[in-house]
């Protein structure tokens, strides 16, 4: 009786799991296997398709099977499945085990085969528990059912983890090896084929210890090459453990250069790439930047920073190409690991008088002309909708009657104000539009404006100057120039989306004054052996919060701001100056940024002036009402009113 109730229950229970499996077999489906394999990471490169760096939750590059030596396949087959090719999808005996082992409470056991392997690695989580491997003795089932073992051999080599982040021969053998599959010796080929059993418990670079593991398994895999007849035994006697490259723990978005790839992938995102996509899209993304630029840009950064600076400095820069918009270099901060918040594209900072050609230009297309003759007696009061506007100039240095020409060198505030109010603050604020600056960037129509209470970003500066350097074409900035599919297909391309927003003739003129910046003026220090044609405009802002060079020559036009953590200190004392002005660090890293990004390139000549409305010196009778220079408060070069504004 006990007999037949134990055969009973044993047939009961035969019938169940047939039952159980023939369900799970037709409900557990496949997933889209090339969706996974086919995911790998995402490649970003610079403007001459040298590589920048590379995203994705796998790091990972897709080989075919021809291309994998077939001494690397030997080498996996022999450490995980010698009998790939003449084998069912899984092995009986290592199922029963597995199962009976997890059974009586033990860990759950291996012996799967490299199909197997293949699905629980592409398909399945990793829990460990009777259910998943039932589904993922059906997906392999299923594998072999419908693809060739050569094809299932190609989708494991190049899903299967090798460690150090990599996955697939092709990166692992960058990652140990420094080569590609292809250029791996059978030695190699043997260490990879150990380590991808268990990473952590075979990589040397993981702890020391593991070296001798490695070791043994590499000698276990090379006599199994041997066993199956894949090696002869005189060669495999010639065979040396290799090297192994010791393990980078940098990351790609390390140092200055995560700044780029993440504001690359802030804009595949506005282009409609979804993080998700770039992940495992495998995309090969070409940017604008150029390399050699852009080593200039971090180069400059490093040497003219100033020594022992404070933590929370910040410097960002921006460099364009006119007429284009191609952004050909950009700082964003020294390590994005440390900071992930953008200083050239995300910080803002009051840009001081880099504001002023707002005005200048403004005036130019009303017949303003630069021989115009202001008063830049420091302080004066103005009428600011019925409230006294007081303006000193920075130290409150005097001036007599000058033109606009040594008003923007030397970047009189007493001048540039009444200016400004004369052309109309509303026509300062629309010119700062065309040139560049978004809506996003708030700028009242006020007296002020023409002095940069905004704060705009970097690129936002850059781009205008751009426009002053293009003759008066603004291009909008853009850093992504094409987009390749994982099969080479074009997925994006850009277009240089321009327009003439000045005339030549108006950009003519304002480029000679911009010269004089950096002739003789408030940046003729920092660039006095440039040694090309050069224009810009320095900012400095009340209580030196924040200092400012923007300047251009045809080629390039390059914005670089320096300041604090919420742009609430003073810089002054940084670098041992008790006054940090834009003609300092600023102009000082423009110099040398520039005159390593332009180095073997043409010089090029500015457009001759034009003279809007004559050559002669006029005295120019503006009609700014004044008030009287005692509302000012004091005539101390240090007001403490925020109302006085000293910018430089």
């Amino acid at each position: 009786m006990l007999f037949r109730t134990a055969v009973f229950l044993f047939g009961f229970g035969f019938i169940a799991l047939s039952v159980g499996f023939a369900l799970a077999y037709h409900t557990v489906k496949i997933p889209d296997a090339n969706a996974f394999v086919n995911s790998q990471t995402t490649i970003f490169q610079y403007a001459d398709g040298s590589e920048m760096g590379r995203i994705g939750s796998e790091n990972r590059t897709i080989v075919k099977l021809a291309n994998i030596p077939l001494n690397f396949r030997h080498a996996v087959m022999a450490a995980e499945d010698r009998n790939f090719y003449s084998e069912k999808a899984f092995s009986p005996t290592g199922i029963a085990r597995a199962l009976w082992n997890d059974l009586k409470g033990g860990a759950l056991q291996g012996g799967s085969t490299i199909t197997q392997q293949y699905a629980k690695t592409a398909f399945l989580s990793p829990t460990r528990s009777i259910q998943r491997k039932i589904k993922e003795l059906v997906i392999a089932i299923k594998l072999e059912n419908q693809f060739s073992k050569d094809q299932i051999l190609e989708s494991y080599l190049n899903t299967i983890y090798f460690g150090r982040g990599s996955y697939g021969v092709e990166t692992a053998a960058e990652i140990y090896f420094g080569r590609s599959v292809d250029q791996l010796n059978v030695s190699q080929a043997a260490v990879l084929a150990s380590i991808l059993r268990s990473p952590g418990y075979y990589d040397p670079a993981v702890r020391p210890t593991n070296m001798k593991r490695l070791q043994a398994r590499w000698a276990y895999v090379i006599k199994g090459m041997v066993t199956a007849h894949w090696l002869s035994q005189a060669n495999a006697d010639k065979q040396r453990f290799p090297t192994i490259k010791p393990r980078v723990t940098s990351g790609s978005l390390a140092g200055p250069k995560g700044y780029l790839i993440s504001w690359v992938e802030h804009e595949l995102n506005n282009l409609g790439f979804t993080m998700d996509q770039l992940q495992v899209g495998g995309y090969v993304i070409k940017t604008t930047i150029e390399k050699p630029a852009q080593q200039a840009a971090v180069d400059a950064v490093d040497r003219r920073t100033p020594a022992h600076a404070p933590a929370n400095l910040h410097i960002g820069l921006v460099s364009i190409r006119p007429g284009t918009g191609e952004i050909v270099a950009l700082y964003g901060g020294k390590d994005y690991l440390v900071s992930q918040f953008n200083n050239a594209t995300q910080s803002i900072a009051q840009a001081g008088s880099t504001f002023k050609p707002f005005a200048l230009v403004a005036a130019l297309e009303q017949g303003i002309p630069l021989t115009s003759l202001w008063d830049g007696q420091s302080p004066q009061v103005f009428d600011d909708n019925g409230k006294p506007y007081p303006v000193f100039n920075y130290g409150n240095e005097q001036y007599g009657l000058v033109d606009l020409m040594k008003a923007t060198a030397d970047s009189i505030n007493t001048i540039y104000v009444p200016l400004g109010i004369k052309v109309g603050p509303d026509k300062v604020v629309d010119v700062a539009r065309r040139a560049g600056i978004p809506n996003s960037v708030a700028m009242l129509a006020t007296p002020s404006v023409t002095l940069g209470v905004a704060s705009p970003h970097v690129i936002d500066v850059a781009a205008a100057y751009a426009t002053f350097a293009a003759q008066g074409v603004y291009a909008k900035p853009f850093i992504i120039k094409e987009v390749l599919g994982s099969n080479s297909g074009v997925l994006y391309e850009s277009r240089v989306q321009a327009q003439q927003v000045f005339a030549p003739d108006v950009m003519a003129d304002l480029t000679s004054a911009l010269q004089g910046v950096t002739k003789t003026g408030t940046a003729a220090g920092a660039l006095s052996d440039f040694g090309r044609p050069s224009a810009g405009k320095t900012g400095t802002t009340t209580d030196n919060a924040s200092a400012w060079f923007s300047g251009y020559t045809p080629q390039l036009a390059t914005s670089i701001a320096m300041f604090r953590d919420n742009n609430s200190q003073s810089l002054n004392g940084i670098g041992g100056l008790n006054a940090v002005t834009g003609g300092s660090f600023p102009a000082k890293i423009w110099d040398l940024y520039m005159k390593n990004a332009l180095k073997g390139q043409a010089v090029i000549p500015f457009p001759t002036p034009a003279n809007i409305g004559g050559t002669d010196p006029v005295p120019y009778e503006s009609a700014v009402p004044t008030l009287d220079p005692s509302l000012a408060i004091t005539a101390s070069p240090k007001p403490t009113s925020k109302k006085v504004i000293k910018k430089k």
